[in-house]
């Protein structure tokens, strides 16, 4: 792939709250999206990560309310009925091959977010979760960790990328309901 590209899929892949939610998620493109997690680095080799699959919207709606959404956007309880996820990808740490996680769970994350990005989707890497009711929710083995749940779909709203100002790196959403996404200079995150 040409740098231009790759470069282009990393600021293509933004975070997204709100989905088109007629838009079903095949199980198919989450297997695609997690064998490319399968594929990425994992400390160790060790490969400690395991997956659950959702994309039935029964199963969805037990999974939304185990969720927290936007902690900068204090008013807003998270996506309404019509703009919810239509899939999600629970990751999952198994303490039976390793204790601690490292960043595999960022890097499978960041794999399935830039595959999403390719085939027309979206998404939130979530890590405010109600672990112990997600869970019961969906029967989850005491061996597994609940490390992150990404949630899926067609996205439903624009995201702006733009300078941070006065230190301020607060996302926000305008009058149109735009997504705005302060990000730091190159100069200020390069030290030497």
């Amino acid at each position: 792939m040409h740098p231009t590209t790759f470069k282009t899929l990393v600021v293509k892949t933004r975070t997204v709250r709100r989905f088109d939610q007629a838009h079903r998620v095949k199980r198919a493109d989450l297997l695609d999206l997690v064998n490319l997690a399968r594929l990425s680095a994992s400390g160790g080799n060790l490969q400690p990560l395991k997956f659950i699959l959702s994309c039935d919207p029964k199963r969805n709606a037990r999974i939304f309310p185990c969720l927290a959404w936007a902690g900068y956007l204090k008013a807003w309880g998270g996506p309404a009925e019509g703009e919810r996820p239509t899939a999600y990808v629970i990751t999952l740490g198994d303490t039976t091959i390793r204790r601690e996680f490292g960043c595999d769970h960022g890097i499978a994350a960041q794999s399935i977010m830039l595959g999403a990005t390719a085939i027309g989707l979206s998404g939130c890497i979530i890590g405010s979760i109600k672990r112990e009711r997600l869970r019961d929710e969906l029967a989850i083995p005491i061996k597994y960790e609940i490390l992150l749940v990404l949630a899926l779909g067609r996205p439903k709203e624009k995201v702006i990328l733009e300078a941070v100002h006065d230190d301020d790196i607060k996302y926000w959403r305008d009058a149109n309901g735009r997504h705005h996404v302060p990000k730091r200079s190159l100069r200020e995150i390069v030290l030497a």
